[in-house]
């Protein structure tokens, strides 16, 4: 059940059959991501920035943990958005790529437009609630992986920093293949 807390206000109420909106950025390799590159794929999202020195290392180290569970299932990808996109250019994603082992293959660190990033942070991963004092684009900055199904609609939140909501999610990964088997 997705905490209403999390929930942008405009969408609280329409929960059952929210989806992931389209959207299109760049990767790490300069090329463009959309969401038909998930097409009948699971995947982990999340929300960071490669200058964080608070809970964004931690966060990535817990995906990097993902991705070797995920390594050789090719129903399950990994998507980090940066929230930093005027830091994080596609060369500073690449170099943050090869300095924690990112797959290309398995794992997309995408930025972009910013205004894009946030809103879809806001109202399709609903990462985070919109702050009565901040502006549309005060740092989005949470700590939740975010676990998507083939169809595009959100199976979990986990708290990216904590162990054992790590294992929980690749838990819930093996059991949600199991609905597709």
């Amino acid at each position: 059940m997705v905490s209403t807390e999390l929930v942008d206000s405009t969408i609280q109420h329409q929960k059952k059959y929210h989806r992931i909106a389209d959207f299109s950025f760049k990767n790490q390799n300069g090329q463009t991501v959309t969401q038909k590159d998930f097409d009948n794929k699971i995947y982990v999202a999340d929300f960071f920035f490669t200058t964080c020195q608070t809970i964004c290392p931690i966060m990535t180290n817990h995906m990097v943990e993902i991705q070797k569970e995920i390594m050789n299932d090719n129903d399950v990808m990994l998507l980090s958005h940066t929230v930093t996109p005027e830091i994080d250019t596609v060369e500073q994603l690449k170099r943050y790529a090869v300095k924690k082992g990112v797959n290309d293959s398995k794992w997309h660190l995408v930025t972009g437009d910013k205004k894009e990033i946030y809103q879809l942070a806001r109202k399709s991963y609903l990462a985070v609630k919109d702050n009565a004092y901040a502006g549309p684009f005060d740092m989005v900055h949470t700590e939740n992986f975010m676990l998507i199904d083939k169809k595009r609609q959100i199976r979990g939140f986990y708290d990216g920093t904590n162990n054992e909501d790590i294992k929980r999610l690749l838990e819930d990964i093996k059991n949600l293949k199991k609905e597709y088997d």
